[in-house]
């Protein structure tokens, strides 16, 4: 089975950057957006074969998920469960026989570090509802999830080392889900790999140059190690300032 997650960076802008074909070109079997940024009722993509769930930030154009996929889930659910958090159309889940597919859109600390409470805050709430999740089966969780884990994954880890999305805050959230098992697949397969990131900074071109951050992610349950047949990046697909992220998986169905 072939995943993909994309931060969108608003779906209305991408959809006149070749996302139609993009879409088709990648053929997921789960496909999951975020950053969509939009209402119901204020886009009709609807491609053809796919179920279709969307959750909609209360606030408009901000935020904002979605997941695509080819097989009908038993059930949906949206946000974690946590009031103060599902306002701005974060998460989705989709459960499925063996497994739940979860896609997040992690929030940003933003300049100065205004969210970084909020955001740590969000992290310990989120990581409770997933271990919820995967006591009762795996998890596929992924999404774009505003942190860059290691300095292997961004091209300035000193330059940037209190700045939002490399604070030693968001990094150690992200060990927290690690430890508590679940594996970052990209990592599993590439553990050295660098200048693999999935996200540049409009304001200097950096893309152009491999600026980057990697920040987008497909973490799995531990319990699926043996289930992993392999992670990408999809680096050329342009469009947003982020790019796809791929995953496949076996044995599922």
């Amino acid at each position: 089975m072939r995943f993909v997650s994309w931060n969108v960076n608003g779906l209305r802008a991408v959809l006149k950057k070749n996302f139609d074909a993009d879409f088709k070109r990648l053929d997921a079997d789960f496909f999951c957006l975020q950053e969509t940024k939009l209402q119901e009722g204020q886009h009709d993509f609807a491609p053809e074969g796919y179920f279709q769930y969307w959750n909609y930030a209360e606030k408009k154009g901000y935020s904002g998920t979605a997941i695509f996929a080819k097989i009908e889930p038993l059930g949906a659910s949206y946000g974690i469960g946590v009031e103060y958090h599902d306002h701005e159309g974060r998460v989705i889940c989709l459960e499925y026989g063996k497994f739940y597919l979860v896609t997040a859109y992690a929030p940003n600390s933003q300049n100065e570090l205004q969210r970084l409470d909020y955001r740590v805050r969000w992290e310990s709430d989120f990581l409770r509802y997933l271990l919820e999740l995967n006591k009762k089966k795996p998890v596929v969780m992924c999404g774009d999830l505003n942190v860059a884990h290691k300095e292997i994954d961004l091209t300035n880890p000193a330059a940037n080392r209190h700045n939002a999305g490399f604070t030693d805050e968001e990094r150690g959230k992200f060990s927290e889900l690690l430890a508590a098992g679940f594996i970052d697949s990209y990592r599993h397969f590439y553990p050295e790999k660098r200048e693999a990131y999935t996200w540049w900074s409009y304001r200097t071109k950096s893309r152009d140059r491999n600026v980057g951050w990697r920040i987008d992610y497909f973490c799995v349950s531990e319990s699926l190690r043996w289930n992993l047949r392999g992670a990408c990046i999809y680096s050329d697909i342009l469009g947003s300032d982020h790019c796809p992220v791929g995953l496949e998986l076996d044995g599922l169905f």
